[in-house]
């Protein structure tokens, strides 16, 4: 059709809860520069992410158009950040989960909500190094083929 734009759909915000946890899940929640670096910060990514050019963080931030929060009460506990095209793609730049709270799960559930809000889209992700051995163990598929600019 001519004209015609693809745009994403609008989401409200969204809660979904797990009552066996605690953890509640929001869909594109509002989030403040600091909450992001934040969570970056005590998860293992703050290694592998430019924490002090709050510019370049700010930007990051700005510029993702699919968030996944998990919070334990209001605190900021897991965090998946994407750009998606809602029927495509959706590519999965950050998925955080405070160190203290690793291994019950919400990384999972944060992929899992993900794909709940983009679900005509493949989840495509550049694994840390620290998380290689995560992903096959929650069913995701390991392909070869991926490259970065120099």
């Amino acid at each position: 059709m001519e004209g015609h734009v693809n745009k994403p759909p609008k989401f409200e915000i969204e809660t979904l809860f797990n009552p066996i946890m605690a953890i509640e899940y929001r869909i594109n929640p509002s989030l403040s520069l600091t909450d992001f670096i934040n969570i970056l910060d005590k998860s293992t990514l703050g290694e592998r992410r430019p924490l002090h050019d709050l510019e370049a963080m700010q930007l990051m931030l700005d510029h993702a158009n699919a968030y996944i929060g998990a919070y334990d009460c209001e605190r900021l506990v897991g965090l998946a950040r994407a750009m998606t095209d809602f029927s495509y793609t959706t590519y999965l730049a950050d998925l955080a989960v405070d160190e203290a709270y690793q291994h019950q799960g919400i990384g999972k559930a944060l992929i899992d909500a993900m794909k709940a809000h983009t679900p005509n889209a493949k989840i495509i992700l550049v694994a840390a190094p620290k998380a290689m051995d995560y992903y096959p163990k929650i069913g995701m598929v390991e392909r070869r083929g991926c490259y970065t600019s120099l």
